[in-house]
């Protein structure tokens, strides 16, 4: 499979593979939210650091074009580095984001803390799951395997997600960009509505560590609460084979088709 994304300096080169469930035009919210994360890990700190928190607003709709980057670092410190990241389509700003890095240390914790299990089966053990209904060309670059519930079912559910194509051209998928490209599915994973009958598009994306995932899969255990007013919630705990590592969060926009 050819990557998602090609770099140049500042220049973004978007595969037409990038391409969502919503509009064929528009780009799955995983594949920006994967590119936030490469261009923050790819800003130099002067001590090692690793992603605590990355915030998406998803201003526009992110077209199939060329986009151009923009990186800024807001805070440095010896403790932190908080960055912002902005994807242009043409003048418009589309997409703005904050990163939150922090140092990395050795730490001798007490026995008794330690990542709560996942009691669910895990990717090997569970059902094998390819939502016809809502396939496009990015989802068809995604492993899924449905521990509890189903993809895009009304319920809540949970869901181990492999990203099985290449992101960025000629450079590897860290672990971050990995927990972001499966956050992004909250509202699949733990569906109220109808997907024939609804649209229920994230506007954000905030995704919180409390370290750094292992291995290529990711779960999702989600669910979603929507308001009566055209607004709703849809949240996670992630996971990884050996715990519980973070939290997703997005905010959804309802409106009947």
């Amino acid at each position: 499979m050819n990557a998602i994304y090609r770099v140049e300096a500042n220049r973004i080169f978007t595969s037409p593979d990038a391409a969502g469930p919503w509009d064929p035009g528009m780009q799955h919210g995983s594949a920006p939210a994967s590119l936030v994360v490469w261009a923050a890990e790819a800003i130099p700190a002067p001590v090692p650091m690793r992603i605590a928190r990355v915030t998406i607003d998803l201003m526009r709709p992110v077209p199939l074009t060329e986009l151009t980057l923009e990186t800024e670092v807001l805070r440095q410190g010896r403790k932190i580095q908080l960055c912002a990241v902005r994807l242009r389509a043409g003048d418009a700003v589309v997409v703005g984001a904050t990163v939150l890095k922090i140092r990395t240390q050795e730490l001798t914790l007490p026995p008794e803390v330690t990542d709560a299990a996942v009691e669910l089966p895990g990717p090997d053990q569970a059902r094998v799951e390819q939502p016809s209904f809502s396939r496009s060309p990015f989802v068809a670059g995604i492993s899924m395997r449905a521990a509890r519930g189903r993809f895009g079912v009304p319920g809540p559910g949970a869901i181990w997600y492999r990203v099985d194509r290449p992101l960025v051209e000629a450079q590897p998928i860290s672990q971050a960009m990995r927990a972001v490209v499966a956050a992004d599915f909250c509202n699949g994973t733990s569906s109220v509505l109808d997907f024939q009958e609804w649209t229920f598009i994230n506007a954000d994306l905030t995704v919180n560590f409390a370290r750094e995932p292992i291995g290529e899969w990711i779960l999702l255990d989600a669910e979603s609460w929507i308001g009566p007013d055209g607004a709703g919630l849809a949240m996670a705990r992630l996971a990884d084979v050996r715990g519980y590592f973070g939290r997703a969060v997005q905010s959804l926009v309802i409106e009947k088709r």
